[in-house]
């Protein structure tokens, strides 16, 4: 192996890391939101499934979402990036569909999910970050991949 090839080859090994700067406070909010979704939808789905099956498990696939992006910040690189950027996009989405479908249909669900009301409960956190995620990965992507 050529030193050329030795030095490609240590390029493509360490990825690029996500999280500098203002990625870090990313990482901790996703890791936040992890704790919190994860234990409350444990304990809710343990206890009381039978009130809000729903609501828990909209909670329990929000804490999953929450986990992929911050092991996704965390691993970096190109391929972490991507799949970041469509589970924030996901996460968007389902924050918008479940914030929506919490204010329109109340009755729908008997306890809040993370995501109700567009995350209040959480102080707007849940519709913030994956805005906040989109610009920071779209500002990391390599010069020519801003989409």
């Amino acid at each position: 192996m050529t030193s050329g090839e030795a030095e490609v080859a240590v390029t493509e090994e360490k990825p690029t890391r996500l999280i500098g700067g203002p990625g870090i406070l990313l990482v901790w909010l996703y890791g936040v939101m992890v704790v919190g979704a994860v234990s409350r939808s444990a304990y809710q789905i343990a206890t009381e499934f039978d009130r809000a099956p729903l609501a828990y498990s909209l909670s329990a696939l929000a804490g999953i979402v929450y986990g992929f992006i911050t092991y996704t910040l965390v691993r970096g690189g190109e391929k972490a990036r991507r799949a970041a950027r469509v589970c924030c996009a996901a996460e968007l989405v389902g924050v918008l569909a479940v914030g929506t479908w919490t204010l329109v249909e109340p009755s729908a669900f008997p306890d809040a999910t993370v995501w109700s009301d567009f995350g209040m409960g959480y102080v707007f956190i849940p519709v913030l970050l994956p805005l906040s995620a989109l610009y920071w990965l779209r500002k990391r992507a390599p010069h020519g991949d801003a989409a």
